[in-house]
């Protein structure tokens, strides 16, 4: 696929003034006068200019260059960076078609072993992201950050109040789990969450997370996707939201968050949506803080190892006898970066979810394992398997 055609440049204004040699804009290869090839790359960041499903947040098609405006302009990190900026998608005809070229230009770089970032636009495109996965015979992990769950369904047309819905009823189904954490009661009906229960899928409420904020990581670690809603920050750190809340996460929370993300040798994609310039503040305070959550992403990707090889010398083999069926659980902990997974079997000709025999968890799931109680993750990934 020629991907120039769906794209438009960078405008010169966004980096016209670099000249700092240590800068990421000049550690990067970006579409000004010729799209850079992106075979080769780890990284290849999108622009997104379609706002027809933002309703009044509509000025998030500006948010891509401002994102870069402060990007490009940070420091480089770790690493030898293979990054290229694939400049705007071009909108098309209809908000639909957007969403579905966005499928085929973010399938196209997975299956080239590109990480897509996508920067801008509203949170329906995160359908066109999931999409990408479509024919790659495999179920998928969703992780979702956001104050909200996107879950209406009055409307038929996709918009970004709605789009969870849609994709929950796509067919062919090929989703396997939907994490959302950060979510605040107080803005979702009950009955949407019990909805989630049900499905056996993770929900975390922002107060939960602030428990202990350790507990979030295995679900990031076992995502292959990652879609995060900028509402999902406080709006003293992130103002540039019509649906801004004065409860959330923090910026430095966000960057946890995304530097997890990046560690995740699973997750293939990312996109930051909902962020409009026209209600930031003169500063353009929330351009800074998606800047650096990115920054972080592509700092956590550059520090990535390879932790899939549990016959390995790397790993610890722990083997817990319990009181009751099953009658042992076996967890693994990585040596060197001390994190945890359990072992959770999976019904007999059952291939499909191979992938899912051992799964991530905390060291707290080996304690209460240790003192006789079956882990929660390991009962809601028993259910999902059967």
């Amino acid at each position: 696929m020629d991907l120039k055609l769906f794209f438009s440049p960078v405008p010169y204004a966004v980096y016209q003034d670099i000249d700092d040699s240590s800068a990421f804009f000049n550690s990067i290869h970006i579409f000004s006068e010729q799209q850079p090839d992106f075979k080769g790359a780890n990284i290849a960041i999108i622009g997104l200019e379609e706002n027809r499903g933002a309703g009044l947040n509509d000025n998030v098609s500006e948010a891509a260059n401002e994102i870069r405006k402060k990007l490009y302009r940070l420091k480089k990190g770790s690493g030898t960076y293979r990054i290229v900026d694939l400049g705007n998608l071009r909108k098309a005809v209809t908000l639909e078609e957007s969403i579905y070229r966005l499928r085929e230009v973010c399938a196209t770089l997975i299956n080239h072993d590109v990480l897509p970032v996508v920067i801008g636009g509203s949170h329906d495109h995160s359908f066109g992201q999931y999409l990408a996965y479509e024919h790659m015979d495999k179920l998928v992990n969703l992780l979702i950050v956001d104050a909200f769950l996107d879950m209406e369904e009055e409307e038929l047309d996709i918009n970004n109040k709605n789009h969870i819905h849609k994709l929950l009823m796509h067919d062919p189904n090929f989703l396997f789990n939907i994490s959302l954490i950060g979510y605040q009661s107080y803005l979702i009906d009950r009955e949407l969450i019990s909805m989630l229960e049900k499905l056996y899928f993770d929900a975390y409420r922002l107060g939960q997370m602030r428990n202990d904020f350790r507990e979030i990581e295995p679900l990031i670690r076992d995502s292959d996707l990652l879609s995060f809603d900028i509402t999902s920050i406080k709006s003293a750190d992130a103002p540039g939201n019509v649906n801004a809340q004065p409860f959330g996460l923090t910026g430095e929370e966000a960057c946890q968050i995304c530097w997890y993300a990046g560690l995740n040798e699973k997750l293939s994609s990312v996109g930051f949506y909902e962020y409009n310039p026209a209600e930031d503040d003169k500063n353009k305070k929330t351009a800074s803080v998606v800047a650096t959550m990115v920054w972080y992403f592509v700092e956590g990707f550059y520090h990535r190892k390879d932790e899939h090889n549990f016959r390995g010398n790397d790993y610890l083999k722990y083997v817990v006898s319990m009181p009751v069926e099953p009658e042992t659980l076996v967890f693994y902990k990585s040596k060197g970066s001390e994190k945890w997974w359990i072992e959770v079997p999976y019904p007999q000709g059952n291939f499909q979810y191979d992938r899912n025999l051992i799964v991530p968890c905390n060291y707290s799931d080996y304690q209460l394992a240790q003192q006789g109680e079956i882990p929660e993750k390991w009962i809601l990934m028993q259910n999902k398997l059967i």
